[in-house]
């Protein structure tokens, strides 16, 4: 069933591909096409183990091309000028239920404790690619800021804009302190390029790509996604009916 549901989701963004986007644009389409998410969504994530980790690749098994998805570059005054500067001007912004709001450089958030990981990224558009991944894991930073025990998730906002608003995604605290789950600053051993996100992006090696933000800029602890978007809690899961929670 959870491939089966993988599948699905696979085949509607083909669907999308294809030039088929008046389909799922169709209320009626889309209540049909994805009918029982909410209870596919807690059968997959009673079914899987929350905590086992995504499998690791030594580096003679990294991909030689690894492609950048989605947005390759914000393109906005802001972003170009932290760009100019080498993202010297970077801040991260951590708040919402936290008891220390923290605003982080670049330089900061290269400072802590670091992780490195060659994982598999899985795109929902059928195409995988292995690479390393490095930098601090979501959850010193939580730590660093006291996330609340009231929260229940944690949204990403980003440097991107879709529809003239900046792009947005969620996770839950299970994922969110994951060991696996990092701000990553650097792929295969170089810092990140405009492609593939710099200078942050999410790394949340149990889901699939379209989870792992982009162009990072702000971090929300919260009690619900009811406020987060149309409250569906991404930006995909809000537009194009995708799963909240993209486990693999």
């Amino acid at each position: 069933m959870i491939l089966a549901r993988r599948n699905l989701i696979v085949g509607s963004a083909g669907l999308l591909l294809a030039g088929c986007d008046k389909v799922v644009a169709n209320p009626q389409a889309r209540k049909i096409l994805f009918a029982g998410e909410d209870m596919h969504k807690g059968l997959q994530r009673a079914l899987m183990n929350r905590a086992a980790l995504a499998p690791e690749f030594t580096r003679e098994q990294m991909s030689p091309v690894f492609r950048a998805n989605g947005t390759r570059d914000p393109g906005t005054p802001a972003y170009a000028a932290m760009v100019a500067d080498g993202f010297a001007s970077y801040r991260m912004a951590v708040g919402g239920l936290v008891d220390r709001p923290l605003s982080l450089s670049l330089a900061q958030l290269a400072s802590m404790p670091s992780r490195s990981q060659i994982t598999r990224h899985d795109c929902v558009e059928g195409w995988s690619a292995i690479g390393q991944w490095q930098g601090p894991m979501l959850g010193t930073v939580l730590k660093a800021a006291g996330m609340r025990q009231s929260a229940r998730y944690v949204v990403f906002t980003c440097a991107d804009l879709y529809n003239g608003e900046p792009y947005y995604e969620s996770i839950d605290t299970i994922d969110a302190f994951h060991p696996q789950t990092i701000l990553a600053l650097k792929m295969n051993g170089a810092r990140l390029t405009v492609p593939h996100g710099a200078p942050v992006r999410l790394r949340v090696e149990r889901q699939l790509g379209y989870k792992h933000a982009k162009y990072v800029t702000g971090i929300t602890a919260v009690s619900d996604l009811n406020s987060t978007g149309k409250g569906k809690g991404g930006y995909w899961e809000d537009n194009v009916d995708y799963d909240w929670y993209a486990g693999i």
